[in-house]
């Protein structure tokens, strides 16, 4: 059978004392001590109870114990030992005084009390009884020293009543437990005792105390001071969250406010994270630190709202001098604590008179100085402060703030090392992607280039490149791996790849020789003899604006998505091949007819591909997010990165490129057949000029004329029939093109003084912006490009 609530309220006598001195609350034992009803008493000055005509003071501190002349209701004067407790406010209530008297404590115990046969005195440790109302009976001198009272004073009153805390209360009623239980239990408290100044960490082991016939008649209890296992406790607790949670992220900013953001309270009031600043020093920290030293506040944290510690904000740089906490401990390369009390920070404060004043306003009594430090580089200097703690830094928090700092240091330097890679990948890689895509009568052309937010810098590249005949190739390619290595591989790629289409090679042909580069690349990347592991996806396309058919082959890439006008997004259906670097393998062509205003979409798996969707579904977005395309292929893309990127940015390079077809019409295109008879090209060199002037072109006509006629010749010496000539012109541009059946490529050589010809294909190469030869599959055309306007000087 449980029983019931032991506390007998009226054995006390208790009184609750506003911060005023106003009586909040009076218990029946204050009745039964003085004669006064709660009535007659609440809501008056407590000052009107004391005998005498002395003016009231409350006590300082947060506990008061004396004996003091009260008024009897009768008129007579009481004299009461009382005990007075500060309460602090808390949630809605106000500060105030609980006032405790008791009024059993004088009952002698009777000889066959077992209470009173406990043997406490000569015990080392802190002991005490208490009876079947949980009130004093017995406690020894350790007790007594703990408490800070005298056993014949309290005895007679309850455990909160003597503590006067919180955790007085969740004692008390765990004592309550093993007086209705009848069984041991131990609990820890962390708590103030004897009216101290510092909380000290408690293990209470209570024991029920039973009589000759077994009944349960109070409860002892012993109180163990665990402190120091405590601390130590504590200590390792906060090594193993540094561990979890600094360096969660490769950026410096954040790894520091997690080191300020660990500390506090932990260790300190107040820290800051300042770190020197690498591009004073040539990009690395200096082996040797010299004051004044520079550092840029990166990161602090504090107790306190709004950090009214701090005197500059984080991003902002200072130069500290000798003689400040900061520079001393950086130049000394250890820890260094100061103190207000010492005297060691007077010259610092007087040469800084904004943080004097904060020293002063909020009561900084000292502080702690960290280098942070890595590989044998200082980056910079964790300052921790305390001003609502009391005691000052030990050395036991000195060993505790290197060791925390220590492993922040490896994190901090990891993430600039990082941020420091990250950048300069950056930096290749803008350089080597096209800043700007080419303007061409064959496409209209908008691309976004996004590197991974955490992976770091890729190797997606994308390009537009024009190629002859107003054609113009698009590519797509995703190199694999991260960082710089990738980047270096990208632009390999890139160049060959440039440099394959200025040569006119088909698709699946330009792809092979792709392939061919990566495996030597991966030779190269090998070591001792061991190949390396360079791989690439790419997506090749070539488009005709003057027949609107576009060629695509592509190594393992995902294939473009084509909207037409008018029509809904889908995926062209493209042989797979295999991706760059297995070598071997064949690459296949395929070619469709666009018709004019078709988007075509380009991208690589990063946009599609995440941790929480798959291919399938990210694709399913990108055509949502395309059927809702507006005129403006700029703002499509910015569009399309915003429907299916995360937030916080993609889990892999994000490569997209989006270019929509246009036509040349018909009429900007003549097509002639040449026999192969010298004696003809004097009428086609008539034929072409009457052309220029239907076109309206007649300033070019005698610089075609001459193009026209070497390449038309050359192709009746030394070409094979069929011979075409093709004349295609934009706004900007007139193309001159000649094809015959052979498979042999011109080229351009120094004629000799007496030598008859050799100079045919020179006198082009001057008069022309630029020319070439490509071959086809019925055999080559040589073909040269004219500007159509006068060139700026």
């Amino acid at each position: 059978m449980s029983r019931v609530y032991p506390f007998d309220e009226a054995a006390t006598a208790r009184a609750v004392i506003d911060e005023d001195g106003t009586l909040l609350e009076w218990n029946e034992g204050a009745r039964r001590l003085l004669g006064h009803p709660a009535d007659t008493v609440v809501g008056r000055p407590a000052a009107d109870l004391l005998a005498g005509d002395r003016p009231p003071a409350l006590p300082a501190g947060v506990r008061w114990e004396g004996t003091v002349g009260l008024r009897h209701r009768d008129g007579h004067t009481v004299p009461v030992w009382l005990l007075a407790h500060r309460r602090p406010a808390h949630d809605d209530h106000r500060g105030d005084w609980l006032v405790v008297s008791p009024l059993t404590g004088d009952r002698p115990p009777a000889t066959d009390d077992p209470l009173a046969a406990a043997d406490l005195i000569q015990s080392p440790c802190a002991l005490a009884v208490y009876d079947d109302e949980l009130r004093l009976r017995r406690m020894n001198e350790a007790m007594a020293s703990v408490m800070n009272l005298p056993e014949e004073r309290v005895r007679g009153l309850r455990l909160a009543e003597i503590g006067g805390k919180p955790q007085s209360e969740e004692l008390e009623l765990g004592m309550l437990r093993v007086l209705t239980s009848g069984r041991p239990l131990d609990m820890q408290a962390f708590l103030r005792t004897g009216g101290g100044d510092h909380a000290r960490a408690w293990l209470a082991r209570m024991a029920p105390v039973t009589d000759a016939e077994g009944r349960v008649r109070g409860v002892s209890m012993a109180a163990h001071d665990v402190t120091d296992n405590y601390r130590a406790r504590q200590r390792l607790q906060l090594v193993n969250e540094a561990s979890v949670r600094i360096g969660t992220t490769l950026d410096v900013t954040r790894t520091a406010q997690e080191l300020a953001d660990l500390c506090v309270p932990a260790l300190a009031d107040f820290v800051t994270v300042d770190l020197l600043d690498p591009e004073d020093y040539g990009g690395e920290p200096p082996a040797r630190i010299t004051a004044p030293v520079s550092l840029r506040r990166t990161a602090h944290q504090s107790v306190l709202r709004g950090i009214p510690e701090s005197v500059i904000e984080p991003g902002e740089a200072e130069a500290y001098p000798a003689l400040s906490p900061q520079a001393d401990s950086l130049t000394a390369g250890r820890t260094m604590t100061t103190s207000v009390a010492a005297g060691d920070m007077d010259q610092w404060l007087s040469w800084h008179p904004a943080r004097a004043e904060r020293v002063r306003t909020l009561g900084i009594h000292s502080s702690m100085s960290v280098p942070i430090q890595a590989r044998g580089l200082t980056l910079g200097v964790a300052v921790l402060t305390r001003h609502l703690r009391p005691d000052t830094f030990s050395a036991d928090d000195v060993l505790l703030a290197e060791e925390i700092t220590a492993r922040a240091a490896v994190c901090i330097d990891n993430a600039r090392r990082y941020s420091r890679e990250r950048e300069t990948a950056l930096a290749l890689q803008r350089s080597l992607l096209p800043r700007t895509l080419p303007r061409t009568a064959a496409l209209e052309a908008s691309s976004r280039y996004l590197p991974a937010a955490r992976a770091g810098v890729g190797g997606d590249w994308f390009d537009v490149i024009p190629l002859s005949g107003m054609r113009v190739a698009m590519v797509v390619g995703d190199v694999v791996g991260h960082g710089i290595q990738a980047s270096a591989t990208m632009g390999r790629l890139r160049t060959a790849v440039r440099t394959l289409a200025d040569i006119d090679l088909a698709p699946d042909e330009l792809l092979t020789h792709l392939d061919d580069l990566v495996l030597r690349l991966s030779e190269e990347s090998g070591v001792e003899g061991s190949p390396g592991e360079v791989g690439a996806t790419c997506l090749y396309a070539v488009y005709d604006p003057v027949s609107r058919c576009c060629t695509l082959a592509r190594a393992g890439h995902p294939p473009p998505v084509l909207l037409r006008p008018g029509g809904l997004p889908e995926q062209l259906d493209l042989p797979a091949g295999p991706p760059l670097g297995l070598g071997g393998l064949p690459f296949e062509s395929a070619e469709l007819e666009l018709p004019e205003g078709t988007v075509l979409a380009l991208y690589t798996d990063g946009l599609v591909l995440s941790r929480d969707r798959d291919g399938d579904s990210g694709r399913e977005r990108l055509y949502e997010a395309l059927a809702r395309h507006t005129d403006s292929l700029d703002q499509t893309c910015d569009h399309v990165l915003h429907c299916l990127l995360p937030p916080g940015g993609a889990a892999d390079d994000v490569a997209l490129l989006l270019a929509r077809t246009q036509g040349l019409p018909p009429s900007q295109v003549m097509t002639w057949d040449i026999p192969a008879d010298p004696a003809l090209v004097a009428p086609i060199r008539k034929q072409v000029v009457d052309q220029l002037d239907t076109w309206g072109l007649s300033e070019a006509a005698f610089t075609a004329e001459l193009v026209v006629s070497e390449l038309v010749t050359n192709a009746i010496r030394y070409g094979s029939p069929p011979i075409r000539l093709r004349l295609i012109h934009d706004a900007a541009t007139l193309i001159c093109e000649v094809s015959d059946s052979s498979h042999t490529a011109p080229h351009l050589r120094r004629a000799k003084i007496f030598d008859e010809g050799g100079r045919g294909l020179l006198l082009v190469a001057q008069l022309t912006q630029r020319w070439g030869s490509r071959h086809t599959a019925d055999g080559k055309t040589i073909w040269a490009e004219l500007p159509l306007y006068e060139e700026d000087f």
